[in-house]
């Protein structure tokens, strides 16, 4: 989870030569197999549909999804002895050369310690595959400080920097403060003395401007409780700093994205501190994040599909529900008024959404680097193999007791019941972080507009400038496909550059939130002369686009609508005029998408594309052509971009709810005239 900033080269260095570090032997890369039918998708056994139901999972449950994800780790383990490592999956993760590093075997013992100890803390005898599953972390822990060791880890340097190595010492820390009686009570003064010099070497040290400060603060938050003397004023100048990334309405800022770290970092880390140390050691800092924490509960559930299904949206997203790790905390918050039952309804949906896709484990047994299954324009090249289990991170969540109002309130569906009318959009604009939620009752899905300004000749790290992050908007139903090579594009605009490329936007600058209309302000990053003005306007069905085109360059432009992957079987697709426009649906058996180019636009086709979208290899989307030339007024792009679910009837007020549409004389304002409610005036700065 290397952070983006830019780095300059010696830090890449130091992180290459981290990952090429103490090693085992290299493993030819593989491509990953879906799972076979005796490995089964989570079972939920004896489902409790009284408290839950909607899902059926209960605390009960979430232990056996952290057995199910263990047991799946643990059948690389035959003894005490052997390192917590896993195949490779091919691509862009590291180790690049197949050759298995201490930096990843520490990751897997980090990551598969935050499933095993909250079941360790109610069971510390737990065995898998005839295992003592305390005995073997406390011995990986041990070895961590054997030179001899695979695993070992160095002491940091004095004028060492940060690494990769802090964050998963910041996590084992995590877990030695949640179930210290297991993990490091029983260990002889000399192996804690040694293993408190290794870790204190990285925890009172440098460290990124971002979520990582945590790291370092839980290293010596849990010395400090231990009664060893640490650096207690870099300790509070680190908690200080992480309180100044708080940007409101419970949105971090993590240098320089607004994203889920927000939130399974900043805001699950805050009330995990406040609850181990912060209220006993530091309660003025605990309050703080906790009154941050208590922010949360007016939008980020909002933010969840109505089933709980999670956006695919942001870096690092094989962490996937580490994004519902903060829910339970809610029920240490007890902030009046919280519906604890709709909290738990999103967290255990979002759980199910990946545990019983067929997808989400490969024939090896371990998560696989992707969303559902491999997909690896979703991977980082901070990513290895064990780094999915990140999303154990969950089941810290267990700490909360088994009579807090988090797991005893009945499930339910919270405003997607009592406040989300069909027939209607939803807003929710967080003005610190200019994040847009969008709520949509007709189809229960949510979507987010959010923060995307890097370019790809700075990006050394290839995501914050890609479709991780520049897509127009992101939405629960539609997860984002791949830009392919001949200017397919799903949900943003594509420019033909100087290189006779396909350039996606990437440039956006955040304008304003007004009557209902998002804008914002792009430039191409490779030609400064090809911008465009953005409103987006959320609908019942979808969205509408009233975009200014103010480019002095002629040049090819496509724009995207969602794509739909292939599922039982082909795609359908039709067109049919309606009130005088031309509009063209597709139909997957789950949803249909429609696409109505209403002006600026030469044409419209539909696009098959193969190996770009994280749900299926064959899938379609729609794309809007034109080959512009300059002109006053600037052209504007005014486009429909709908759905439903499948099955269900499209009116011709649903298809073409747009009456007219008026350009201004001085182009910088577009009157919309809808067939149903009062008209929209879009007014470009």
């Amino acid at each position: 989870m290397m952070n983006s900033m830019k780095y300059p080269s010696h830090v890449l260095l130091l992180f290459l030569f981290l990952l090429s570090g103490r090693s085992l032997q290299a493993q030819p890369e593989m491509a990953l197999e879906k799972p076979e039918t005796s490995r089964k998708t989570f079972p939920l056994v004896n489902p409790d549909f009284t408290t839950s139901p909607h899902t059926g999972m209960t605390r009960k449950h979430w232990k056996d999804a952290a057995l199910y994800l263990l047991s799946g780790a643990f059948s690389y383990v035959k003894t005490l002895e052997d390192p917590m490592v896993f195949p490779k999956q091919p691509g862009k993760s590291y180790p690049q050369d197949g050759v298995h590093t201490n930096t990843e075997m520490l990751e897997g013992l980090c990551r598969t310690l935050f499933m095993a100890v909250p079941l360790l803390k109610e069971n510390p005898d737990l065995q898998i595959n005839g295992i003592k599953v305390a005995d073997y972390y406390r011995r990986q822990l041990v070895k961590l400080t054997d030179p001899a060791s695979p695993t070992y880890v160095k002491p940091r340097a004095s004028n060492g920097g940060a690494n990769q190595i802090l964050v998963e010492l910041g996590g084992v820390a995590m877990s030695l403060a949640y179930a210290p009686e297991v993990l490091w009570d029983p260990l002889t003064t000399p192996q804690k003395e040694i293993l408190s010099k290794t870790m204190l070497s990285y925890g009172d040290g440098p460290t990124i401007s971002s979520n990582w400060r945590f790291f370092n603060v839980f290293v010596l938050s849990f010395f400090k409780e231990q009664g060893y003397k640490v650096n207690e004023k870099l300790l509070l100048d680190y908690l200080d700093k992480l309180l100044e990334q708080y940007k409101g309405q419970g949105w971090y800022h993590d240098s320089p994205a607004y994203d889920y770290y927000s939130m399974w970092a900043f805001q699950m880390y805050g009330p995990l501190w406040s609850e181990l140390f912060g209220k006993k050691h530091y309660p003025a800092y605990a309050a703080k994040f906790m009154a941050n924490f208590r922010e949360v509960n007016d939008n980020y559930p909002y933010l969840f599909a109505r089933d709980g299904k999670m956006i695919m949206w942001g870096r690092s997203i094989s962490y996937r529900f580490a994004s519902v790790g903060l829910y339970p905390f809610m029920g240490l918050a007890q902030e009046p008024g919280t519906n604890y039952g709709w909290m738990r309804r999103i967290a255990s949906g979002a759980m199910l959404q990946f545990l019983q896709n067929p997808d989400f484990l490969a024939a090896d047994q371990i998560p696989a680097l992707g969303f559902y299954g491999p997909f690896e324009p979703a991977v980082q090249i901070y990513s290895a193999r064990p780094s999915v289990f990140w999303m154990g991170k969950v089941f810290l969540g267990l700490m909360v007791p088994e009579e807090n109002a988090f797991w005893m309130a009945t499930e339910n569906e919270g405003a997607w019941e009592k406040g989300l009318s069909k027939g209607k959009a939803y807003n929710k604009f967080q003005e610190g972080s200019k994040i847009l939620i969008t709520d949509y009752p007709n189809i229960g899905a949510a979507e987010v507009r959010a923060w995307c300004h890097e370019t790809v000749a700075k990006d050394w790290q290839k995501f914050r400038s890609s479709e991780n992050y520049n897509r127009l908007s992101y939405n629960s139903a539609f997860p984002w496909q791949a830009d392919g090579p001949n200017g397919e594009v799903a949900m943003n605009y594509v420019f033909k550059n100087k290189k006779n490329a396909w350039e996606a936007l990437r440039l956006y600058t955040f304008r304003k939130f007004e009557d209902g209309v998002y804008y914002r302000d792009v430039v191409l990053e490779t030609h400064a002369n090809i911008k465009l003005n953005l409103a987006d306007i959320p609908l019942p069905n979808g969205i509408l686009r009233i975009d200014r085109n103010t480019s002095t360059q002629a040049v090819q432009v496509r724009l995207g609508h969602y794509a739909l992957p292939q599922l039982n079987g082909p795609i359908k697709t039709t067109s049919r005029k309606v009130k005088g426009q031309e509009v063209h649906l597709m139909d997957n058996g789950e949803y249909q998408l429609a696409m109505v180019p209403l002006s600026g636009w030469d044409g419209l086709e539909t696009v098959r594309a193969t190996g770009l979208h994280p749900v299926s290899k064959e899938s379609a989307v729609f794309n809007a052509m034109d080959s512009f030339q300059p002109g006053k007024p600037s052209p504007v792009y005014a486009t429909l971009m709908l759905w439903k679910k499948s099955g269900e009837k499209w009116t011709v007020e649903e298809l073409v709810p747009v009456k007219k549409i008026t350009q201004g004389l001085d182009g910088k304002t577009v009157t919309v005239a809808f067939r149903k409610g009062k008209a929209k005036t879009v007014r470009f700065e």
